[in-house]
């Protein structure tokens, strides 16, 4: 190995090392049918996996300030932390984000992120979708909370030859979190390390979702489980930490062969061998 392989293997091995500082959460989607069933079992057996903390999803925005101070209880009980919150777009709006951010505040949640637009078909509704996105960030700065945008593949696909999250990246401002999601990132056909690099400071969060490229159904591609697929992690890890500012990682899964909650336990033990 040369001087030069060699300092460049040991400032990947120093970038590795630096996202086990990180927190890891879980993604509550992954165990959705379970939390629904039983929260409290749920939350308990995923602080006994490891992981450091959660993202709340869909139906908290729907919930009474008792259900969110209720969970905020159990997850300080169980020492773990709600690292943000998926919301729904409809809840953008100067009628309904007051009541979301409430929630998010009560339940101790540092980024209130869109989860999905909705039907956007033009650079224009994307625009709008920005100014949303902007609209929300004011409300949130003065509580030191920001908010985001998740992707899924749809927002990689060009309108002509403008990607849709090109202009939310471009339309908003700094202090908007662009979490990436890799795995749909990667199904899209975009390189998620470029991503994060020419987007400096931006990917504060991350779903850590693996998926393999070559199956006869693509949404097959994300039944693998972390590690088990496409992705180049150990570059992907290396660019979130020494680019894109990541401040904790999410483990996501859409399914796998296994159940819900083991999936889920099998894709951190994966998450820690590639850090190790």
């Amino acid at each position: 190995m040369d001087r030069r392989t060699f300092l460049a293997a040991g400032a990947a091995a120093s970038l590795l090392e630096g996202a086990m500082k990180k927190p890891i959460g879980l993604e509550l989607y992954s165990v959705r049918d379970e939390l629904a069933k039983d929260m409290a079992g749920t939350l308990k057996a995923v602080a006994k996996m490891g992981y450091a903390g959660v993202e709340f999803f869909g139906p908290y925005a729907d919930w009474k300030p008792e259900q969110a101070k209720e969970a905020r209880k159990m997850l300080d009980d169980l020492g773990m932390k709600c690292f943000s919150a998926h919301t729904g777009g409809k809840y953008f709006t100067p009628e309904l984000i007051g009541r979301v951010i409430d929630l998010n505040v009560t339940l101790g949640s540092r980024y209130m992120i869109m989860s999905s637009a909705g039907r956007v078909e033009s650079l224009d509704g994307w625009k709008g979708v920005a100014a949303k996105l902007n609209m929300a960030q004011e409300k949130l700065k003065p509580l030191k909370k920001s908010t985001g945008f998740h992707n899924h593949a749809l927002e990689f696909k060009p309108i002509g030859d403008i990607r849709p999250m090109d202009v939310l990246a471009k339309e908003t401002t700094k202090d908007v979190v662009l979490q990436l999601d890799v795995g749909t990132c990667i199904e899209a056909g975009t390189d998620p390390v470029a991503w994060i690099n020419s987007h400096p400071g931006r990917i504060k969060s991350t779903h850590l979702k693996d998926w393999k490229s070559g199956l006869k159904d693509p949404h097959d591609g994300y039944r693998v489980l972390f590690g088990e697929g496409s992705a180049d992690w150990k570059s992907i890890v290396a660019a979130l930490v020494k680019t894109g500012g990541v401040e904790y990682m999410l483990i996501e899964q859409e399914g796998s062969a296994f159940p819900a909650m083991e999936t889920a336990e099998k894709c951190l033990v994966n998450f820690k061998k590639l850090v190790s």
